[in-house]
């Protein structure tokens, strides 16, 4: 850590971000998500790290971008629970698994297949991935609130954005199919890059977890303020919950 107690990576210290933390991967998305924020600022940008604070319903909160992929989300998590951060939602775009998956619906989260590499750093990869109920719930709480289209379920978190999409050119195209074949009869719903990671992490620090994700078939183009106001509208419902039962920390 430097001289000034910021941390290394995301160049924040304490008292720069509120408990609840927005975790989108592109930096471009800090701002648009603030903007729904009360008396919003730009914090900080480092690498892949950009940092807007504000408030909703007088509670400090921030938005915080982690780059692509788990061992950068892995950072971010990291440093952020170290400034005294607790709750977090990871807000992204997914591929849809299901066939027939409206475009654009989104993914409210319960756990993640852990076919990545760095959560393997922290747990064994029998430890499942799995995001705090309460977070789920205030995701669909606020999701149902908006009147957008949403389904609870389980996502896959990989490490290759191209074996995905572009599996029939890999060498191991044989095995790529199988395990997608896999997670389509397991009734997985989405495929991202971050949330397993998360999950993990928040599992072994004891903090709160969730993930809402935009869905996408290839076809058409998808409202993201849905996605941006359902994450913005799922801190509200944690914040009152919070206050209202008092069992958070």
């Amino acid at each position: 850590m430097s001289a000034d107690d910021r941390q290394w990576h995301i160049q924040l210290r304490e008292g720069d971000v509120g408990r609840y933390v927005l975790l989108p991967g592109d930096p471009g998305r800090c701002e648009p998500i603030a903007a729904l924020f009360d008396d919003a600022a730009f914090v900080a940008s480092n690498r892949e790290y950009t940092t807007w604070t504000g408030t909703l319903d007088g509670e400090k909160v921030s938005v915080v971008s982690t780059g692509i992929g788990c061992p950068s989300s892995a950072i971010a998590m990291e440093e952020l629970i170290k400034i005294g951060a607790d709750t977090f939602i990871r807000v992204g775009t997914s591929g849809a698994i299901q066939p027939g998956t409206p475009e654009g619906q989104l993914a409210v989260v319960t756990a993640a297949i852990r076919d990545e590499g760095t959560s393997s750093h922290y747990l064994p990869m029998e430890f499942p991935a799995i995001a705090t109920p309460q977070v789920v719930d205030a995701i669909a709480t606020a999701s149902r609130r908006l009147g957008i289209s949403h389904r609870l379920g389980v996502t896959q978190s990989k490490d290759s954005f191209y074996g995905e999409v572009e599996p029939e050119r890999m060498p191991l195209a044989g095995r790529l199919a199988d395990r997608w074949n896999a997670w389509v009869a397991g009734g997985a719903i989405c495929s991202e890059m971050e949330a397993a990671t998360i999950f993990v992490i928040g599992a072994i620090h004891g903090v709160r977890t969730g993930g809402v994700m935009q869905m996408h078939s290839g076809e058409g183009e998808v409202d993201r303020n849905q996605l941006l106001s359902a994450s913005v509208e799922a801190l509200r419902v944690l914040i009152a919950d919070d206050r209202e039962n008092r069992r958070w920390p």
